[in-house]
């Protein structure tokens, strides 16, 4: 029988984020009052107040953990934000419980079957909360003493801690001397210590020391001096999703296999056995269901045999909140000679709380363009702003955001810092949009290959 093990992890290193701007890298939220109600421009979002409000209503049931198994629809034509409220919805959810995003297509490029595929997404979505009790010491640090042999070159040495009741003195092992050289930890710092295994964790600068003249930098954060004893019991909780579970418990290299990427598929005895043990640790006390979303956008990209399996395990008690989106009308459903509305079956759509987005009007677009300038670093003129407006209502939102970038570019080849109309024209008469392109091709598409537009025509003309 396949032994359960829950993810331990007992060091921790700093990596260096490499900030990029994306698509979505200005959104911090769904822009809502505690009322719930939508604000005109917040957390970069801008308009959809009605989509903003219900996503809103299903962000507060995601959060309360208590409905697993319900599905959102969000439709609209292309452009209209849909993938920005998902991504409010994750940024308003924090870190700690799982959101999983992925594309309808995804799942037909993998070496692994379809509903494989959407299991795993599946139980990427679904966390699980333990609970540990483990013994720390923890105090503010009075003294360090590091001493070097002449002979060995080993180091030893001692700590001594203190709380607001008693004054401690502790030897140092050499893994404990190179994590406080490490983490650069002097006197005055209020740290705590695993004694189990030895990690050493800065809580930050004790208040006493604030009046001192350090050169700490502006994101030093002070601290009170601890009460109490030095040594206590204190409760870890970390949240780890099934998936990780899964794959820890299926293949050899355990943990290792997190980051390896390629998982393959996994044996549905050992899903069984993992969650029997975590219903056992639920009763027990020791961890709870974290109900988190799986998010799947361009969902009419999925066939049938996807939608029956949806159908299927968002009955699961232990189903997360799945939002799809799309931008399809009434089409086909894949894998079918039938048409449904959004390219959705009606058993699947009739289980979906549908939000519907709306295009932007000539404001909005004004406004979102700001808000991208300013994620882009970009500087723009008013005049600049008023005529990619323009463009954004007269094409798409999307081909007018793209042209903020190439417009900079233009501006700083002619040793400018901010972008001005000529620059935009420019980059305008150089990328055309797709009603140009669409247009240009009608033209002259007896230049290109298969001539099909004319013989579309003169079909026409006959009958």
């Amino acid at each position: 029988m396949t032994t359960v093990n829950a993810p331990k992890i007992n060091e921790y290193k700093e990596a260096t984020r490499v900030e990029r701007v994306g698509a979505q890298s200005h959104i911090r939220g769904l822009g809502l009052d505690g009322d719930l109600e939508p604000r005109n421009i917040s957390q970069g979002m801008v308009g959809q107040k009605k989509a903003r409000k219900a996503a809103g209503i299903i962000l507060n049931t995601i959060r309360a953990g208590k409905i697993a198994g319900r599905s959102i629809l969000i439709a609209g034509q292309p452009g209209t934000g849909k993938t920005a409220i998902a991504m409010g919805i994750a940024k308003a959810l924090g870190n700690d419980i799982p959101f999983t995003a992925m594309a309808g297509s995804e799942i037909f490029s993998l070496q692994m079957s379809k509903t494989e595929s959407l299991t795993q997404a599946f139980r990427r979505s679904i966390g699980v909360r333990i609970k540990e009790e483990t013994e720390i010491v923890e105090g503010e640090v009075v003294e360090i003493e590091i001493d070097k042999s002449a002979t060995s070159g080993a180091k030893t040495g001692k700590i001594t801690l203190k709380t607001t009741e008693m004054e401690t003195i502790y030897d140092l092992g050499a893994k404990m001397i190179e994590s406080i050289t490490k983490e650069k930890i002097s006197s005055g710092d209020v740290i705590t210590i695993d004694k189990v295994s030895g990690r050493i964790s800065k809580l930050g600068r004790s208040f006493a020391k604030a009046s001192e003249f350090d050169a700490l930098g502006p994101q030093t954060r002070h601290v009170q001096c601890p009460e109490g004893e030095i040594e206590k019991r204190k409760e870890v909780v970390h949240t780890v999703t099934l998936h990780e579970i899964d794959v820890i418990n299926s293949r050899q290299k355990g943990f290792l296999d997190l980051f390896s990427g390629d998982t393959g598929e996994i044996d549905p005895e050992i899903r069984d056995q993992i969650d029997s043990k975590v219903a056992e640790w639920k009763e027990e006390g020791k961890a709870d269901i974290v109900p988190g979303v799986l998010f799947i956008d361009e969902v009419h990209m999925l066939d049938i045999e996807c939608f029956s399996f949806l159908n299927r395990a968002l009955e699961s008690d232990k189903a997360p909140i799945v939002i799809l989106a799309t931008n399809r009308g009434i089409t086909n459903i894949r894998g079918t000679n039938y048409k449904g509305p959004h390219g959705l079956p009606i058993d699947l759509l009739d289980r979906c709380l549908i939000i519907q987005t709306e295009p932007y009007n000539e404001a909005e677009i004004r406004s979102i363009l700001e808000i991208r300038c300013e994620e882009e670093d970009v500087e723009m003129t008013e005049e600049a702003k008023e005529v990619l407006t323009k463009i954004g209502v007269d094409t798409t939102l999307r081909y007018s955001i793209q042209l903020i970038t190439t417009a900079n570019l233009v501006a700083q080849k002619r040793k400018s810092n901010e972008v001005d109309v000529e620059d935009v024209r420019r980059v305008y008469s150089m990328f055309i949009d797709h009603v140009r392109s669409t247009q240009y091709l009608r033209d002259h598409q007896a230049e290109y290959m298969f001539d099909e537009y004319q013989k579309q025509t003169q079909k026409m003309q006959v009958e």
